[in-house]
Formats: structure tokens, sequence, C-alpha cells
């Protein structure tokens, strides 16, 4: 089982659909897509007059933006994306995690970020269900507000909503695939293998900021969750197992 997380950039890939299918093909029924889209919010934030902003690579959402989120992920680019994999035969099936609470999530601070939250619980047995018959599930990561009475919705990073999935279907692997072939190290070269503490001093020393800075923290959580390997890497990584970086849990990182 694996779980792929593919950012917006990536998705513009020519070679997107066809690498995906490869995929898929290897291994029918044992993949599941989480996408983001964060270039298109912030294009249609800055049409409305509003500004992009973000803290540790996860976006400042105002209560305004969740209908925007709902309208950009789970509306034009979920649908846009199952689109492109119906047309190559992919049986590809566009859910948000609002979708029958598939990503129960809650606030993360509210001061600081607004209503962006984090996974507390995934329904795997909805994936499952669509996987056992057939389907590949493609999750636009907005949560279902678990912890209000009157639900509504929490826009969740993308990479930390993977990391919740892999860890509720105990995904053998978790692909964070980005623009980028894989994480720098101290010495500016893509390192093949990083350990989270390494990983740790990299984001506290900035050298790994922003996007790749939250990629680094869900990948920790992932391993932690139990997902047995997690992997940052481009487009081409989904078909080459040793290209990208290997997070792993130990003390050592191989340049």
């Amino acid at each position: 089982m694996r779980v792929v997380k593919i950012g917006g950039r990536a998705q513009g890939d020519p070679r997107f659909a066809g690498i995906l299918s490869e995929a898929w093909n290897a291994n029918p029924g044992e993949l599941c897509v989480v996408h983001g889209g964060g270039d298109e919010v912030s294009t249609m934030q800055r049409a409305l007059g509003r500004e992009a902003a973000f803290v540790g690579g996860r976006r400042i959402t105002s209560e305004a933006d969740i209908d925007l989120l709902r309208m950009v992920l789970s509306g034009v680019v979920n649908k846009r994306l199952v689109n492109s994999l119906l047309a190559i035969g992919l049986p590809a099936v566009g859910i948000s995690g609002e979708d029958g609470g598939l990503i129960g999530a809650e606030l993360i601070d509210a001061a600081s970020l607004g209503f962006a939250g984090r996974p507390i619980a995934v329904k795997a047995d909805l994936l499952r269900t669509l996987m056992k018959a057939g389907y590949l599930p493609v999750i636009s990561p907005l949560g279902y507000d678990a912890t209000s009475p009157n639900g509504g919705a929490l826009n969740v990073n993308g990479d930390d909503a993977a990391a919740a999935i892999a860890a509720a279907l105990e995904a053998d692997e978790l692909l964070l695939v980005a623009d980028v072939e894989g994480v720098r190290g101290d010495s500016g070269e893509i390192a093949s293998s990083l350990s989270t503490e390494a990983a740790r001093e990299l984001t506290v020393n900035g050298i790994a900021a922003g996007g790749m800075a939250a990629k680094l923290e869900s990948a920790e959580a992932a391993l932690l969750a139990g997902v047995g390997r997690v992997r940052i890497c481009d487009l081409a990584g989904l078909g080459d197992d040793e290209r990208g970086t290997l997070i792993i849990q130990s003390q050592s990182v191989v340049l």
C-alpha cells in the first residue's frame, strides 16, 4: 500500500498521469493519492484582494477562505486531476476530506493560523471500500472540524493529511512528491537519507524552510505513527525507489 501526496506544481508536469498510471498498474488497488494546489489557492486569494500568508509552511486561513479552498481544491483542482486520470484509463474517484468525515481535524492555533487544522482521525474504512472495489481515491485535503458541534471545514496541509491517511491505512510507504528532487542537506547536496533528528536541525537552522519544513514534520509524524517508509522526491521518484530523500528514524545522515 502506497500513499502519494502530489504537490500542485508536480501535477502540472505533462509526465504526471503516465507515471502515476505505471505506479497503479504495478499494484492496482494499492494506491491512494492526496493532492495539493497551494499556488492556485494563492492566485485566487490575490485576485480577491487577499494576501496569502504562511507560518512554518502552513497557510493562515481566515473563515472567508474556507469556501475559496473548497472551490479551488475540492472543486477545480480535484476534478481536473480526476478527469486527467480517467482520460488515460485510471479508475479515479475524487473525494474531499469533508466527505463522510474522511479527515477529522481540529484547530492547530486559531490565533496564528486561523481555520487551519491538524488531522486527528481518518476513516480508513471509507478508503479501503473504494480501493477494494478497484477505485483510485484522489483526495482534497480539507478536513471536517471534528471538535465543533456545528461541524464546518478546516484547511489541512496536504502533507499532514497524507501522513495521517498513510498511518490510518497502515501504508508501506508514503511519498511526498514535490517539484524538487529531495531534501538538501548542510552541504547543499540532495541527501539520499536523512534522520528525523537531522531533519529537525535543518528546520531549526533555516536550511529547510516553508513547505519543505512542513514536509519534514509530516514525514516524522508518519514514521512515529507506524508508516513503514517515507520518501520526499520529485515526480520521477514514483517509478524509482532509490530517488529522493528517505526519511529514517536514526542518528545518521548520508549525503
